[in-house]
């Protein structure tokens, strides 16, 4: 079977979350109103692919909150996927029309809804308010690839992550801005400290320092705490980004949201947090 093709956008608010506006643009080529989306490059992960479709369609740089339904639908004969999330408007470039989008208007979601061309598009809107849209991203990772533990010579905390492995981080590093996270900490072990340094790199200082990775023993196999290290995580202040391991992980995010999701090496799971609970688990590749 052939793979859908992919895309991704969302659905951008402003304002009151209990009313907000939301941004609907016009297509020329289509003759239709929509929500910015468009299809993924080649390699680009799904996340980095939506933020890049709704800045290059709105001129908006946004924040990601809960993942809506995905939209499937048939385009020339093929399937295809759309991946949308809620998104905050958190800086405003100017839209600037042209070809593929040549108007956007903010407007209430009745309105919206009205205009709206698309059934499905109509759908996402229902989906809005089934949880609350201002939440603060809580993103845990399991350390990307770092080949195997019975073949590594020496201390397992001084394995470093693989070929592989720097891919996986690099991806990681262009899917974590869609959630901003300034404050990272990451087990002691090199595989999960490197996996958070390309994107520690990228946020880093004006003078080219990276930014600071805090170590915590508490995330590390041998230090985890069924009790302290899930009241840790809890505590941080949003948004941040944990990077731990396998052993570690399922039972935190249980601890954490009440769902029990496994993690393979370079994925990583989100919690949206809003009123000091967890009200959406998503778990994404690398």
């Amino acid at each position: 079977m052939t793979d859908p093709l992919r895309a991704a956008g969302a659905v951008v608010w402003r304002g009151d979350q209990h009313d907000p506006e939301v941004a609907v643009i016009h297509r020329p080529a289509y003759d239709d109103w929509t929500f910015p989306k468009g299809k993924l490059k080649s390699g680009e992960h799904v996340i980095a692919g939506g933020l890049r479709e709704v800045r290059e369609e709105t001129g908006l740089t946004v924040l990601l909150g809960r993942a809506l339904p995905p939209v499937h639908y048939m385009s020339a004969d093929r399937l295809k996927r759309v991946d949308y999330w809620v998104a905050r408007a958190v800086a405003d470039a100017g839209f600037e029309p042209g070809d593929e989008v040549d108007e956007l208007r903010w407007l209430p979601v009745a309105e919206a809804k009205r205009l709206l061309t698309w059934e499905w598009d109509k759908g996402l809107l229902r989906a809005l308010h089934v949880a609350p849209l201002d939440t603060q991203p809580l993103v845990l990772a399991r350390h990307s690839s770092a080949g195997s533990r019975s073949e590594w010579q020496g201390d397992d905390a001084a394995r470093p992550i693989d070929s592989d492995g720097i891919s996986q981080a690099a991806n990681l590093a262009t899917a974590l801005p869609a959630y901003r996270p300034d404050l990272l900490i990451s087990s002691p072990s090199s595989r999960c400290v490197q996996t958070l340094e390309p994107y520690a790199a990228a946020i880093g200082a004006p003078d080219g320092e990276p930014a600071e990775i805090r170590v915590e023993p508490l995330l590390s196999e041998e230090g985890q705490d069924p009790r302290k290290t899930p009241a840790l995580v809890r505590g941080l202040p949003a948004p941040a980004a944990v990077c731990s391991h396998g052993k570690v992980l399922p039972g935190l995010i249980e601890a954490l949201s009440g769902k029990r999701v496994h993690l393979r090496k370079g994925t990583f799971a989100v919690l949206h947090r809003a009123g000091g609970r967890v009200v959406s688990v998503e778990r994404y590749p690398t």
